[in-house]
């Protein structure tokens, strides 16, 4: 089986032949640079062997071209804009049976239609595979829902729901730079929020490269930064995600004040809790581990206590 890409128009001209502009409601910024997306490749680290590589939000596809050209086997791009289909549908010609897209929103999709459409693929029409080892998910995120998609797959992370219930998952995603600090600030980082403490209670964190927005088109008024998120050998977490994500809200609303002050001003009797887990009351919010953050989550719900809405 081929593993490279025929020869195919560039992403430039296809925009231009099918007269395709980006879409500020849909916050749209198209990846441009070949250089880029190999870099992102490579660094990506991804395991193809009996492997799913699914893309949110492909638009005119030189990240999926990238993947296809290092040799990815099984490619599920999910697209919500359908004005791309043909361009898709190009590649899907050109890639051997190795690549497939399905026009709809990664926000609601029902994620075993991904899964049997990668299975379905003609790059296993012998069928041997009939379940993947693997799965990476990898995005260039439209900004502006970059982030609830990212919470809403960290708690699937934390259920292991979906595409999470494979065993070994990776999600390389784009947004940015400022969220990307957010997500893999640690203890004592100014970024230091309710995201970082979200990613890290479920997956190791750490960005893997830089985009200049001059690599996008149109230029977005930022630049942005390549984040991989990998569930954690080791797990953390001992309550629901939900938990921790209420407790990280509510503590990071005052994130200037110290925690004493933050749950005294709750109720002075609940000061206490936090001594009980380890953690020292003269500490800001940013200042605190994510594992502890995750031992007080516990307690909160052993105990049935309800944080203030």
């Amino acid at each position: 089986m081929a593993l490279r890409l025929p020869k195919l128009p560039s992403i430039r001209d296809l925009t231009r032949i099918y007269n395709l502009q980006a879409k500020q409601k849909l916050s749209q910024n198209f990846l441009m640079d070949r250089n880029v997306t190999n870099k992102i490749i490579s660094l990506a680290g991804l395991e193809l062997d009996n492997a799913l590589c699914v893309e949110v939000g492909p638009g005119p596809g030189l990240l999926t071209r990238t993947m296809l050209d290092n040799g990815a086997l099984h490619v599920v791009a999910v697209e919500k804009d359908p004005r791309f289909v043909p361009i898709l549908d190009q590649l899907k010609d050109a890639s051997n049976g190795r690549f497939s897209s399905i026009i709809g929103d990664m926000m609601n999709i029902d994620h075993s239609q991904i899964i049997d459409c990668g299975l379905n693929l003609e790059s296993n029409s012998s069928g041997l595979i009939k379940q993947f080892d693997s799965v990476h998910l990898v995005g260039n995120l439209p900004f502006n829902v970059a982030t609830p998609l990212l919470v809403q797959w960290l708690h699937m992370v934390s259920r292991m729901e979906g595409i999470f219930g494979t065993p070994n998952v990776s999600m390389t995603l784009m947004f940015q730079k400022e969220v990307g600090d957010r997500i893999t600030a640690v203890a004592r980082e100014s970024p230091r929020g309710r995201l970082s403490v979200l990613s890290q209670s479920v997956c190791d964190a750490y960005k893997i490269y830089n985009v200049r927005a001059a690599s996008f088109v149109p230029r977005p008024k930022v630049d942005a930064t390549v984040v991989q998120l990998r569930p954690l050998k080791t797990p953390i977490l001992k309550s629901s995600l939900t938990t921790v994500e209420h407790l990280a809200r509510f503590v990071f609303m005052k994130r200037r004040k110290m925690l004493a002050r933050i749950f005294k001003d709750w109720d002075p009797d609940r000061v206490q809790l936090l001594e009980e887990c380890g953690i020292d009351p003269t500490l800001r919010p940013q200042d605190v581990p994510t594992e502890l953050y995750c031992n007080l989550a516990q307690l909160l719900e052993q105990r049935n206590i309800e944080l203030p809405k």
